[in-house]
């Protein structure tokens, strides 16, 4: 009986023991993918958040790019002549102005290019088109030979539009040459005998 005693609180004891552990193996189970969950949900907030700060460093980054840009182009207006800027900005400028400011004096007449070309000349077309361009444009007398006023044309040009012409020249005279070109006429090959 004593025996039977001893099994019983071994039994009761051993089962304790074991509603315990399972207790326990429960409850760290719990506490693992309690944890686990909480892991996971800060790494979703975090790239969320991570994201949200990169969308608006990139409208930033867009808006500091146009804002380059735009400062280049002005930079760039500003190196180049007067003549070459813009009209845009003229237009911009003159929209602006009141209406009794518009009144612009009057070029004397001998600096206007003339309503419609003086010939048909091509020489004459080309000046017309030029100058409705750029009104100040300016072209020297050519009354020496060809060798002559080209010298002349080089000592006025600088070197970097002396050499854009001579390029222009080349395509040129390569044009007139294909277009007068004459076409081969085709020539006999003699037979071959068999």
């Amino acid at each position: 009986m004593a025996e039977e005693q001893r099994d019983l609180i071994s039994d009761r004891g051993s089962g304790v023991v074991n509603v315990g552990n399972t207790q326990r193996f429960a409850l760290g189970r719990k506490a693992a993918f309690s944890t686990l969950s909480i892991l996971v949900a800060l790494l979703i907030v975090g790239q969320a958040v991570t994201i949200y700060f990169m969308y608006q460093q990139s409208g930033k980054i867009d808006k500091l790019t146009k804002t380059s840009q735009t400062l280049q182009l002005e930079a760039l207006q500003r190196k180049l002549p007067a003549s070459a800027k813009p009209v845009s900005k003229m237009k911009m400028a003159m929209v602006n102005t009141p209406l009794t400011m518009r009144v612009l004096p009057l070029a004397p007449s001998d600096m206007l290019p003339p309503m419609s070309p003086p010939s048909n000349k091509t020489e004459d077309q080309v000046k017309h088109l030029l100058l409705q361009a750029d009104p100040r444009k300016m072209f020297p007398e050519m009354k020496d030979n060809l060798m002559d006023s080209l010298k002349n044309l080089k000592k006025t040009m600088t070197d970097v539009d002396w050499k854009s012409f001579e390029s222009w020249m080349h395509k040129w005279l390569l044009f007139e040459m294909a277009k007068n070109s004459k076409p081969e006429e085709p020539k006999a090959i003699p037979a071959v005998k068999g």
